[in-house]
């Protein structure tokens, strides 16, 4: 189906706001039990759908608030192939739920949407592996048809983008983007960094955008950052200040966590960090690199983060 690039942050200075980290927020706040931290299987439960919508909710009316536009990402980080086999899911599941996930979306943009100028539907894809360590790697060939069975599903449905999230390698990255060539829908890849800044492999940030964009045909039409805290990535973004590459990331979703990752994957409770700090640290990020525009958190923020960060990107970009 067409999609319609004018509305899209990359076309665009107007900030967007997006949620916080779902997962953290039904585990840890809210009890919850997600096999595989996987959001999608609540989308069959009455009482996890409820709190799913009111989950979104909470963040929309944030955008309300600062007048900003909104992504509404769809809880199918791990509604591909894989992780749905490991959760016992048949494999006609993965047009269900990811069908099931964006009509979820939907009934809360049309619940928006006169509320908020701007209300995007991005499907979420995820890593094949684990989010934090790249194991079983694939050609960037084999994570391409791999990740077309979701992306497909996707691409007959109203979606305005896709968003890969917390890539953690590059191959993956160039194949996803391939998948979503194929179908013709705008793709975000969003990678995930360790605590020197760095890809889990090791690779720079440089390398691996550079590297993304001149092996697909048509390029993602930004990058992110997500599942790290600013401290994290600020010195190594810094150190680059000026380099045209920058300007090809356009969205942060941190940790609130200063936590490793393999801290985090040994952690019992959930560190939610400082809201307060987390909303200054992403200003600061705002003010430094003005093609930023897509503002959200990860494991372990919540509302209370997004509306900070709100409210002090609103202060940057004011």
């Amino acid at each position: 189906m067409p999609h319609n690039l004018s509305n899209l942050p990359h076309q665009s200075g107007n900030i967007f706001l997006t949620d916080g980290g779902l997962e953290t927020t039904l585990v840890f706040l809210q009890g919850f039990e997600l096999p595989y931290f996987a959001a999608c299987h609540l989308l069959n439960d009455a009482a996890g759908y409820q709190a799913m919508q009111d989950y979104y909710r909470r963040y929309l009316t944030i955008a309300q608030k600062y007048n900003t536009g909104f992504i509404l990402e769809s809880p199918t980080w791990r509604a591909n192939p894989d992780w749905l086999k490991l959760m016992g899911y048949s494999p006609t599941a993965i047009t269900d739920l990811n069908t099931k996930a964006i009509k979820f979306l939907i009934d809360l943009k049309d619940e928006f949407a006169s509320s908020i100028n701007n209300i995007l539907i991005s499907g979420c894809v995820g890593p094949r592996g684990d989010g934090y360590r790249p194991e079983n790697l694939m050609t960037a060939e084999a994570a391409q048809s791999y990740h077309a069975a979701q992306i497909n599903v996707f691409s007959q449905l109203p979606v305005d983008l896709l968003s890969a999230m917390t890539i953690n390698y590059v191959e993956e990255a160039i194949g996803i983007v391939q998948a979503a060539n194929s179908v013709g829908l705008p793709v975000v890849i969003s990678f995930t960094l360790e605590t020197n800044g760095k890809l889990p492999t090791g690779m720079s940030l440089e390398e691996a955008i550079t590297l993304v964009d001149s092996s697909v045909a048509e390029p993602p039409i930004y990058y992110m950052i997500n599942c790290a805290h600013p401290t994290h990535f600020l010195p190594e973004l810094q150190n680059h200040a000026g380099k045209p590459w920058l300007d090809r990331i356009k969205g942060i979703r941190a940790n609130a966590s200063c936590k490793s990752h393999a801290e985090l994957d040994e952690a019992t409770e959930l560190d939610s960090g400082n809201p307060t700090e987390l909303g200054q640290e992403n200003k600061q990020l705002k003010n430094l690199f003005k093609s930023l525009n897509v503002f959200g958190g990860c494991c372990g923020t919540d509302e209370r983060h997004v509306l900070e960060i709100a409210k002090q990107v609103a202060i940057a970009n004011s």
